[in-house]
């Protein structure tokens, strides 16, 4: 049996070439001009129904906004080297665990005050769910600290 196909034939949607962007966009420009487009719209729709104090905050926060994406969208990410992350990568580690061990601490203090006619089998059947996904918070920030704890240091220069 022969299952290919003899056929091959050229279609016309071989030969169809698509249109290259004139400009290349940094992702940062890009997310800029993105929240700009959103944020504007929704300050001009909801500034003439607020009371004219708020109003005033919530067009200044705005042009802060405004700024900060400025400032923001001149970073050139291909300048930022792996030592500059690491102090990020450590906090976004220590925010895993720290929130995984939060709502497991939580969640046991829910099962104790509303749940105490239940017993600690009955607890772990109806909860376990919620209980993975809080150790499994705390086990990803535990690597992630890990792997920064094993990444080598640059040498200094003396």
């Amino acid at each position: 049996m022969d299952f290919e196909s003899k056929a091959n034939a050229p279609t016309a949607t071989d030969d169809i070439e698509f249109a290259q962007p004139t400009t290349t966009r940094k992702p940062l420009e890009l997310l800029r001009d993105t929240e700009a487009l959103l944020r504007r719209s929704t300050v001009a729709r909801l500034s003439p129904i607020l009371p004219p104090k708020l109003s005033d905050k919530f067009q200044a926060s705005s042009s802060l906004a405004d700024d900060s994406f400025k400032e923001l969208a001149e970073i050139d990410l291909d300048t930022i080297s792996d030592f500059e992350l690491r102090p990020v990568r450590i906090c976004v580690g220590f925010s895993f665990v720290g929130f995984g061990a939060l709502m497991i601490l939580l969640l046991l203090l829910y099962l104790n005050t509303f749940h105490v006619e239940l017993s600690t089998s009955e607890k772990i059947g109806q909860y376990w769910y919620q209980y993975v996904w809080f150790v499994s918070l705390g086990v990803t920030g535990m690597f992630i600290l890990g792997r920064e704890a094993m990444r080598p240091m640059p040498k200094r220069r003396k």
